[in-house]
């Protein structure tokens, strides 16, 4: 017997006069937010991609010189100890502190915040007296007005300031202001930091930890686990996926670290706390070289990049052992 070929359809179907509205009326709820993307999010990214290679004062567009990698290579280009004698400088020496100061930032506030957060969510997690309100007040901070909050705590760390009273009470001789003090600013810094996000975190953390099955809980109390073991093997596994997600976003936001700084110590005293976000702005807005802060835009957003296929990688690996 001939075999018989799948028999190809005699027309195409085409849409309705309906299916096409609800089509349209599809893509008129999408348009907004993807015009939003591509006007105030694509087109400038392409735009910064394209400003670092090459040089511009801003004015005038013709006045842009091409320079290919000059930029990037600009930015990592070092002095000869010999050409600067004592006291000698790197060419580009603000990019090497600011991305040290914003590592040294990044490393310990992302482990204090998640700690933190954790303690606050296992602390108000039952069900007690006040714990609603005690979740409004941990909250709070991270709605309120950044330039408020830092203002306040910039008044609290003064030399004279609640802060110091209450250290000096404890009879340690601490009579500095926190933000003027080169060892300390980026420690005021990470206080603040830790203080406003961990009650958003908190309140993640809060639903992740209502998701807990009850049943494990159990099942570990029956096998003797007293509380820190079921903690250790119960809570925090089931905690993992929600950590992954914490730890993520709270990286790429402290590699964008700007209003803090900005408000509370102005990137100093000196360039103890000259993070990458302010050299940035810096070399963009106070030297007008909008061909080097881009380069520097692009490094950031690689090392982002690798931070973030690191931890993605390290997810992978923990969900399929």
């Amino acid at each position: 017997m001939a075999q018989t070929k799948d028999r190809k359809p005699l027309y195409k179907r085409h849409m309705t006069r309906y299916e096409r509205k609800k089509e349209l009326i599809a893509y008129s709820f999408l348009a907004p937010n993807f015009i939003g993307f591509a006007v105030f999010t694509l087109l400038p990214v392409l735009f910064s991609i394209f400003l670092s290679f090459v040089k511009w004062k801003g004015g005038d567009f013709s006045t842009m010189q091409w320079v290919g990698l000059g930029n990037y290579a600009e930015i990592f280009k070092t002095a000869k100890v010999a050409e600067k004698g004592i006291g000698y400088l790197f060419a580009k020496v603000d990019l090497g502190i600011a991305l040290k100061n914003t590592l040294f930032y990044t490393l310990v506030t992302v482990p204090m915040t998640l700690v933190c957060s954790v303690a606050l969510a296992l602390a108000l997690n039952k069900a007690v007296k006040g714990a609603v309100g005690f979740r409004t007040i941990f909250f709070f901070p991270y709605v309120a007005s950044m330039v408020a909050i830092c203002v306040c705590w910039r008044f609290m760390m003064m030399k004279d300031g609640p802060i110091n009273q209450f250290i000096m009470a404890l009879g340690i001789n601490f009579n500095k202001s926190w933000t003027a003090d080169s060892g300390m600013a980026i420690w005021s810094i990470i206080l603040v930091s830790v203080w406003r996000n961990m009650g958003y975190y908190m309140v993640i953390y809060l639903a992740a930890l209502q998701g807990v099955p009850t049943d494990l809980y159990e099942a570990a109390t029956m096998d003797g686990a007293n509380k820190w073991q079921q903690f250790a093997h119960v809570t925090l596994p089931q905690l993992r996926p929600t950590t992954f997600f914490a730890s993520t976003m709270l990286i790429i936001s402290c590699f964008k670290i700007y209003d803090v700084v900005a408000i509370m110590t102005e990137g100093g005293p000196g360039r103890s706390t000259k993070m990458l976000v302010t050299y940035i702005y810096d070399e963009a807005f106070a030297h007008f070289n909008y061909g080097i802060a881009s380069a520097i835009a692009m490094v950031l957003l690689v090392i982002v990049l690798i931070f973030t296929l690191i931890q993605f990688s390290m997810e992978d690996r923990y969900a399929n052992d």
